[in-house]
């Protein structure tokens, strides 16, 4: 492409989500979580030996499921019709949720274990609701998510925010 012909799709996406919540009278700039310890690790054994998890802010599109603020796990087969993300934050006007695969990859990776990309696919998958609130999220939810996927022997953790 020639300099001139040449189109950016560089998405500023700090500045956004500033300019977005100080549209809704927000008056001070959301502060972005920063951790020295990183709770990362590397494998250790084969992506092909793994038990696969999806950690979603998505949550199940129930009245129950629409009403909690809370943790929530559900059964990775069959894979869910819908999922409620209407009171999340995403770009209603050019984009929609409408296919759950496009944001929580269940099928996808069901077909990555019958291809031995991945072991299995984790028999729950869990839904974390959005909080605005970093302590929440680091003190209630983020112990609880840990505790779940440990207690289905989870290796890696695909993590979906919308």
């Amino acid at each position: 492409m020639s300099e001139k012909t040449e189109q950016k799709y560089d998405v500023p996406y700090m500045e956004r989500t500033r300019d977005f919540y100080r549209a809704q009278g927000y008056d001070k700039d959301y502060q972005w979580a920063s951790f020295d310890d990183v709770p990362f690790q590397r494998l250790d054994k084969a992506l092909s030996e793994c038990t696969a998890c999806v950690i979603t802010t998505a949550m199940p599109d129930t009245a129950e499921g629409r009403a909690k603020r809370q943790v929530y796990s559900c059964p990775s087969e069959p894979v869910p019709d819908s999922m409620y993300t209407a009171e999340l934050s995403w770009h209603k006007n050019v984009t929609h949720t409408d296919d759950v695969a496009s944001f929580l990859p269940l099928a996808q990776l069901e077909q990555a274990a019958l291809s031995k990309r991945i072991a299995q696919l984790s028999e729950r998958f869990h839904c974390v609701p959005t909080e605005y609130s970093q302590r929440n999220t680091r003190e209630k939810d983020a112990p609880e998510v840990l505790a779940r996927c440990q207690a289905d022997a989870i290796d890696i953790a695909i993590l979906v925010p919308l």
